[in-house]
């Protein structure tokens, strides 16, 4: 948490915080004491902490950084999970990704960062969006709780692992010349968040030191001192459950002693086991029942922890984990995207879910270029203007073809008008989510995008009363409203939804006009949407305002929306054909029709007085084999497979450019591709550069058998990969190619000619059902190397 010093006036910065609101809303005097303590007791008790607990003080300037969200806008543009509203960090980041990451963004939503702080993560991702080289899985790990944990000295070797991946990324990103740059750019951010200044070499230092401590304690897995026990009359299931609990946690050297007396016990188990219910068992097996089945066996009891020798027929009563029962397990009824299970019939697995992603890069969003706050907080004259172009609303998906894409240019306050679903409110939240995203240093949901570092970005939408406060919608919405005119600057984005709707339209008006003219005093950039058009009429002051309006068209004598912002009035609302087309009667909709042809002939017509009259012109456009076997099998020594891994990246090279020059060559191909290839190790990833691009793969197993594929979505398909046992340490050798077309030529290319090279493949099935692929490239004859293929 963070406070203030100096100060015990809850409002001195504005309503609307989260933990505002939980004091304020309190019924019963608490504040009367020491500031800090008597807060850090009521976030204790708000947040169900133990008293004891301890806060750390971390100081963090708040000079040139914008003002943190207001409630309201937090739940309008879905950072707050909101009911209703489609959730801006879902858009944000892939749908499997959540806990650290998903809090980490959302708090940087919440109080966005510093220019200089969301330049360095801008420059991140830029960085991360253009790098080649494979990257880290980015561990992620509570920093509170893993505090907590050491110090009471209940961290396992689940948690010290973990703790090594944390370090051994960072010293991998230290020895990479890309990686690194990133490195010393997170390291911004993570100031912030953590309070704590660390220089790139000490960091990656003490990490290599602890790391390497670790190592030293912690089994990593490798070792071969440590195999379950095993003997032939007893089950493995009770070895498993005796010993797989504690086995492969630390190394052996420090707990020489117990495994020993565990291996004396096992033996002398195994020795009463024979001697005593063997000769039994045989016996019976040489009486078979009428059923044919034997009427006794050594069996596991796993409730009681023994094995026993069972004298009845044996009829199971739990699964016998025979091949595909872990897949069944892992079923789960398929859920549509309003929570509710489509079928008897159908089912998915987390493994699938997985693949879905949507990350920004694969949504078509961008880095924007945002403008610095000068160092004395004044407006500068190159900043003071804001262009979205291909601006879409962040919740549709552009490559789906069904978003609208507008050009907003927005060098003053806009007061926007347009029909009922005709796209108003989806314009604040659009521009309101872009502004904040870019000013965060994150991608958003436009084309090319220039972002002026806002001191705040506040939005309002429509209000609800609130009975247990005595307060009707348009008090709640006066109160709201008035935290934004008075917090704003003319480096503020100010949205306001339906301004004024909740009171009588004459009186509502005029306020609504009253305030559409301080905001355009105070210079500040935003949009005011209303269907209050009286304010057109009224004699207001303006300067920095200008008039927008969503479009419609006429279509088969019909008005309808377009979704577009265009320049202009428009005084269409389209009331009428919307309460139809939401079923209201047609006889209360005619009746409607004529009042309303009733009120408009009696209504005298009135001018508008305005600053700037040409403004008021326009008009509105109205793998395959058993996984469990993987675990037993021989590994190559690391030297061997650094060199059987050089082996396959060189032939895949020479395969990939050969084939490449030939479909060039044939014009198959526009131009000559650079063919690059990229290793990624074990816990790396691909970079974000593949996301969206057809690629060739080669997976090299520890067992030197190597797997060929080919894929769109090279993140996902290698996460499925590593999923299956013994997957998990294995190195992918990938190329990205010029269209899918190209990538499944390259892959049956491959599966054909890897064999021919001496290389053990997994799916060479897979290159008997193309029609291409099997070019040459040795002077052999195509039967000569049919052969050979045969005999593999």
């Amino acid at each position: 948490m963070s406070y203030s010093a100096g100060t015990s006036r809850w409002g001195e910065f504005g309503e609307g915080g989260l933990l505002w609101g939980e004091c304020n809303g309190k019924s019963y005097e608490w504040f009367d004491g020491s500031p800090i303590e008597e807060l850090l007791c009521k976030v204790r008790e708000i947040y169900g902490l133990d008293e004891k607990t301890i806060f750390r003080n971390v100081t963090v300037s708040l000079e040139g950084r914008p003002q943190p969200l207001y409630l309201g806008t937090a739940t309008q543009i879905g950072v707050i999970p909101t009911e209703g509203i489609p959730s801006l960090i879902k858009m944000v980041l892939p749908s499997n990704c959540g806990g650290l990451p998903s809090t980490y963004i959302r708090d940087l939503l919440l109080n966005p960062p510093s220019f200089d702080v969301a330049s360095a993560i801008q420059e991140a991702c830029r960085l991360m969006g253009s790098i080649t080289c494979s990257i880290p899985e980015f561990t992620c790990i509570s920093s509170a709780k893993l505090v907590k944990l050491l110090e009471s000295k209940e961290v396992n070797h689940v948690e010290f692992c973990r703790i090594k991946n944390v370090l051994d990324e960072i010293d991998l990103m230290s020895k990479n010349a890309e990686l690194s740059a990133i490195l010393n750019k997170l390291l911004v951010p993570a100031s912030v968040v953590t309070g704590l200044k660390v220089e790139s070499d000490m960091l990656v230092n003490q990490c290599s030191v602890i790391s390497q401590r670790i190592s030293e304690v912690i089994s990593l897995g490798a070792e071969s001192d440590q195999a379950i026990t095993s003997f032939e009359y007893i089950p493995k299931e009770f070895f498993n459950d005796m010993e797989s609990s504690w086995k492969g946690r630390v190394k052996r050297i420090h707990a020489e002693e117990e495994f020993g007396n565990v291996d004396i016990a096992a033996e002398a188990l195994s020795t009463a086991v024979t001697e005593d219910f063997v000769p039994i068992i045989l016996r019976v097996k040489s009486v078979i029942s009428s059923s044919g089945s034997p009427k006794g066996e050594i069996c596991y009891a796993k409730e009681h922890e023994a094995v026993w020798f069972k004298g009845k027929r044996f009829i199971p009563n739990v699964w016998a984990n025979t091949a595909g029962e872990q897949q069944i397990k892992q079923l789960k009824p398929a859920i549509d995207s309003k929570g509710r299970k489509v079928g008897e019939e159908w089912f998915t697995t987390i493994k699938v879910e997985n693949a879905l992603t949507s990350e920004a890069r694969r949504r078509g969003w961008m880095l924007p270029t945002i403008s610095p706050l000068s160092e004395d907080c004044n407006v500068k004259e190159i900043s003071s203007e804001m262009d979205l172009l291909g601006l879409f609303p962040y919740w549709l998906d552009i490559n789906q073809g069904n978003a609208v894409l507008n050009d907003v240019h927005m060098h003053s306050l806009f007061v926007l008008t347009g029909p009922n679903g005709g796209g108003k409110s989806s314009m604040l939240r659009s521009v309101c989510a872009t502004a904040l995203l870019g000013i965060c240093g994150l991608m958003v949901p436009a084309g090319s995008a220039v972002i002026p570092h806002f001191d705040s970005v506040m939005l309002h939408m429509k209000a609800y009363d609130s009975p247990a406060d005595g307060k009707s919608s348009f008090q709640i919405e006066m109160s709201e409203i008035r935290s934004l005119v008075s917090r704003a600057t003319g480096r503020s984005l100010v949205l306001i939804d339906e301004i004024c709707r909740g009171t009588e339209t004459a009186k509502g008006t005029c306020i609504a006009g009253s305030i559409i003219e301080r905001l355009d005093n105070v210079g500040c950039l935003g949009i005011i949407s209303t269907h209050l058009h009286g304010i057109f009429y009224l004699p207001l002051s303006l300067s920095n305002t200008d008039f927008k309006a969503m479009g419609t068209e006429v279509i088969d004598g019909c008005i309808q929306p377009t979704w577009r912002l265009n320049d202009g009035i428009c005084r269409e609302s389209l009331a009428f054909q919307t309460a139809r087309r939401e079923g209201m009667p047609d006889l209360i909709i005619s009746r409607a029709e004529e009042l309303y042809l009733a009120m408009s002939t009696n209504k005298q017509s009135a001018s508008m007085v305005h600053t700037n009259p040409s403004k008021t012109s326009f008009s509105a456009d109205g793998f395959i084999e058993n996984p469990g076997s993987l675990r037993n099998r021989l590994e190559l020594p690391h030297g061997a497979f650094k060199l059987l891994q050089k082996e396959v990246e060189s032939t895949v090279l020479m395969i990939c450019k050969k084939k490449l020059l030939d479909l060039y060559d044939r014009q198959n191909i526009s131009e000559i591709v650079e063919v690059t290839c990229v290793s990624v190790g074990a816990r790396e990833q691909p970079p974000p550069s593949t996301v969206g691009r057809s690629s060739i793969y080669v997976i090299i197993r520890s067992d030197s058998k190597l797997y060929v594929g080919q894929t769109d979505d090279l993140v996902g398909r290698l996460r499925a990969h590593r999923l299956k046992e013994g997957m998990q340490d294995a190195t992918i050798l990938y190329i990205v190619v010029p269209g899918k077309s190209v990538a499944c030529q390259l892959e049956t290319l491959l599966i054909n000619q890897l064999p021919l090279k001496g290389f053990k493949l997994m799916n060479k099935a897979d290159g008997k059902h193309r029609n291409f692929g099997i070019s040459l490239s040795s002077g052999e004859p195509i039967a000569s190397q049919l052969t050979n293929q045969l005999k593999l």
